[in-house]
């Protein structure tokens, strides 16, 4: 496998008066050129805090970093300031979640855009601005000339989703991170939206992470997937595998809980019981066994006291799982079938 991105024992700590913040703690997952790795994980799972590690945003801040990040062989964390601004919207870029807060209300569209070309090419504004509307025509914007000098708050929702995506790819990144890209959006625009991400992935061959809720939107992009969970990786591996033979009971909480529109109509959702943990005072032993139905099928006490570790799942294949079940594919089917 081409190793284009590689996140090796990623710590992301943030010391507090209560204690020390472990967001992400000792993450791993790698990425093909091209490919795309879709994060899934209930909010405060990690997977923000971890994405944007990989960006450099947590420099500046209290939060305290170690481990890995291979981008193309080169460690992002070992680099400096100056050289992470370098490649911060060169390399690798990002689609923010909310894109209203994330443009600017008071310039316009085009500037903005404008400015994230600027910062990494010695070209005129006018080029600047030629470049600006053919990403605009190219992410889909009617009369992007004209529309180039309109501000956030003219533009719909999905128009400014675009815009993000515009500028997320304005100086051809080798890997692109999308936030929860469709959040908030209505479903055509969503599924515009990431038919639009998928068209531009295979003209620019960008190294994709989409992070989401949404395991629709997993299923529909995904080439891998990583679930997450009190700051770790729970399950990890091909997304057809993790999706049709999930072998973590969070995962299959996850799944259990998605509306299935071939189902009866009368049938209720199961919702994952109980909340997640403080990453301030994790509970011993599995962070999931307080909220896990199946943890009196493992001997003793070993979910209460023991990590289990990330192994490889029973059917192989690069598949791998956080859960001490020995036969978790059995049960998960036997779930499913009663």
């Amino acid at each position: 496998m081409d190793k284009f991105l590689v996140v090796d024992d990623l710590k992301v700590h943030f010391p507090t008066v209560d204690g020390v913040v472990k967001a992400t703690d000792g993450l791993s997952f790698e990425l093909e050129r091209g490919k795309t790795l879709g994060i899934v994980g209930e909010s405060g799972s990690g997977k923000s805090v971890s994405s944007s590690a990989i960006l450099g945003l947590h420099r500046g801040t209290n939060a305290q970093v170690s481990g890995r990040i291979l981008l193309e062989d080169v460690d992002l964390l070992t680099l400096t300031n100056e050289e992470m601004r370098q490649r911060r919207g060169r390399d690798v870029s990002m689609i923010f979640q909310d894109p209203l807060s994330a443009l600017h209300p008071y310039y316009t569209v085009g500037n903005q855009i404008a400015e994230a070309y600027l910062v990494h090419h010695n070209v005129s504004k006018k080029a600047a601005r030629k470049r600006v509307v053919e990403m605009l025509d190219l992410v889909g914007i009617p009369q992007p000339d004209r529309r180039v000098d309109d501000y956030p708050h003219q533009f719909s929702g999905g128009m400014r989703q675009r815009a993000m995506i515009a500028m997320a790819l304005i100086n051809d990144p080798t890997l692109v991170i999308a936030d929860e890209p469709t959040t908030a959006l209505d479903v055509t625009v969503q599924a515009q939206i990431l038919d639009l991400l998928q068209t531009l992935q295979r003209e620019f061959n960008t190294a994709v992470i989409i992070i989401t809720h949404d395991l629709g939107v997993v299923a529909e992009m995904a080439d891998d997937v990583l679930v997450m969970y009190a700051g770790r990786a729970v399950e990890y591996g091909a997304a057809k595998e993790i999706l049709t033979h999930p072998e973590m009971p969070y995962t299959w909480g996850l799944l259990s809980s998605v509306p299935d529109l071939m189902a009866d109509p009368t049938e209720k959702l199961v919702p994952i019981p109980g909340a997640p943990p403080s990453l301030v005072n994790l509970p011993p032993g599995c962070p999931f066994s307080p909220r896990c139905r199946h943890k009196d099928k493992v001997p003793g006490d070993l979910c209460t006291t023991a990590l289990p570790e990330l192994t490889p799942g029973t059917r192989g294949e690069g598949h791998l799982k956080r859960c001490h079940l020995a036969n978790p594919d059995e049960i998960y089917h036997e779930e499913v079938a009663s």
